[in-house]
């Protein structure tokens, strides 16, 4: 139930405040956040590493 409450939180706060903007920007760093996770062991560490 934590997790789903700031979600809908989140989601509540991006229409009252009418903050659309920050929806892109909070979606690139879940994807980025996911990539760096579940390339951690793998093979395709160094190669992400570079290009930051």
């Amino acid at each position: 139930m934590g997790k789903l409450s700031i979600l809908s939180e989140l989601w509540d706060f991006l229409k009252v405040r009418k903050k659309w903007w920050l929806l892109p920007i909070i979606i690139f760093l879940v994807l980025l956040g996911g990539l760096i996770i579940l390339t951690q062991g793998s093979a395709l560490a160094p190669f992400i590493y570079a290009i930051f």
